[in-house]
């Protein structure tokens, strides 16, 4: 059941930094349902809260790990004049250092030894791709057996594989039905595992989950797992819908590998939460990667990002920003910095203020002397409501949503626990419990 994997990190080099006094990019991470959303109008024209802030910064904007150059980032920016009107248009933004690192799965050695006669499990040896956030539940397939099984069997080159399931039960109506399945070659030197299950209790709560793993002859290793769930709120007593993925991949042939863990929040009010933290190496390179969204369901919005990477000879760069809106009127703020290997530090700081009359205040400065104060004519870009929200997961969630529960007998009622949780927090994350720039 031999089967090969590649690892493909290449270099690029960065592009020069741009002006400052422009907001910063937002996130790239989801690419999810297009359709219209509720439109903000801040001065004259109307916005389509799909829209996004153009894709301006100073680090590397090229979907693999960066090459910095400091020179470039000596150059001031040229400053706007304040009667001229600026138009921002949007377009998609691109990651920060995000080496795509896909395995190229040779399925065509694997598959016919995989779905033979003898009936075992379809090969599932794909590892994670890096940037594709948290897949929908019918992208896995998850078909759970409804009787338990336990099956071996010897492949016409000597690959086994084992396919079982089953189902435990526990208190508070608690039930969990599961299956596994699995191959490895006859060295031993690749093999893969597949976990499905489906839970559920009486107080209403369903999950829907699936964790993989595998390696190949050449080293190369890979783990993932994925989840939804469905529970009711104990504070606000909504239901809420929360969904996660967490990946991440080694290279057995040389210093390189990536995680990536990634979750959304949901609740029937339109409150949402989404976030991520990612992490790559790529022999001498590393870089690290944060950022969170949160939207309260009446109008107000939070975002940020923190990014940033080093050399083991010392070169280290990076940016942030953060902005945060309610009823037109908000702020965004961040800085890009470098440091070199001899630790001489470059940074640029900027800010802006939105008034919600169409004036934009804008300010900053530099390690380089450089430095701005301008009010502008400016049209204010933000979303206003998550592109992805509470009906499009509900929509997405039908085989969570459909999971049955064991009957509850008369007279019996669940356990609730008030005093296992607290109060959900603004944010899983904040920009202020991200690591301090260089």
């Amino acid at each position: 059941m031999a089967f090969t994997t590649q690892l493909d990190f290449r270099l690029r080099r960065p592009p020069a930094p741009a002006p400052a006094g422009i907001p910063y990019p937002h996130h790239h991470h989801h690419d999810y349902s297009r359709k219209k959303k509720r439109r903000v109008r801040v001065g004259r024209h109307l916005l389509h809260c799909c829209d996004r802030v153009p894709p301006i910064t100073c680090c590397c904007s090229d979907p693999v790990v960066p090459l910095r150059s400091g020179k470039s980032a000596e150059k001031p920016p040229r400053q706007k004049s304040p009667k001229r009107r600026v138009r921002i248009q949007a377009s998609p933004a691109l990651p920060f250092p995000s080496p795509q690192s896909g395995f190229l799965t040779k399925q065509e050695k694997f598959y016919p030894r995989c779905t033979p006669r003898n009936s075992g499990p379809q090969s599932r040896d794909t590892p994670p791709k890096r940037d594709t956030g948290i897949a929908n539940e019918k992208d896995w397939g998850i078909n759970l057996l409804n009787e338990n099984v336990n099956e071996t069997g010897t492949n016409e080159d000597g690959s086994t594989w084992y396919r079982e399931s089953g189902e435990d039960q526990g208190e508070n109506g608690f039930r969990c039905r599961w299956t596994r399945m699995g191959g490895r070659s006859s060295d031993g030197s690749s093999e893969w595992k597949e976990t499905w299950w489906e839970k559920s209790d009486w107080t209403g709560y369903k999950e829907l989950g699936v964790e993989k793993s595998g390696k190949n002859a050449e080293g190369d290793s890979w783990w993932e797992t994925w989840q939804e769930m469905l529970h009711q709120d104990e504070w606000s007593n909504l239901a809420r819908i929360e969904r996660s993925a967490q990946k991440q991949a080694k290279s057995g042939t040389e210093n390189a590998g990536w995680y990536e863990k990634w979750w959304e929040k949901y609740d029937a009010k339109g409150w949402t939460e989404k976030g991520a933290h990612k992490y790559g190496r790529l022999n001498e390179q590393s870089w690290w990667e944060k950022w969170g969204e949160h939207y309260d369901g009446r109008g107000s919005v939070l975002k940020w990002t923190d990014k940033w990477a080093e050399t083991e000879l010392g070169t280290k760069w990076g940016d942030k920003w953060e902005e945060k809106f309610f009823a037109g009127i908000g702020s965004r703020q961040g800085e890009t910095w470098h440091v070199s290997p001899s630790g001489e530090r470059w940074s640029r700081t900027w800010g802006e203020e939105h008034f919600g009359n169409g004036k934009v205040h804008k300010y900053g400065k530099s390690t380089t002397g450089e430095s701005w104060d301008i009010v502008v004519d400016e049209e204010t870009y933000y979303e206003a409501e998550p592109h992805y929200g509470w009906a499009d997961v509900v929509g997405d969630s039908s085989q969570l949503l459909s999971i049955e529960p064991t009957e509850r007998p008369p007279g019996i009622f669940p356990n609730i626990d008030f005093g296992s949780s607290l109060p959900p927090p603004p944010a899983d994350e904040s920009p202020e419990s991200s690591p301090p720039s260089e």
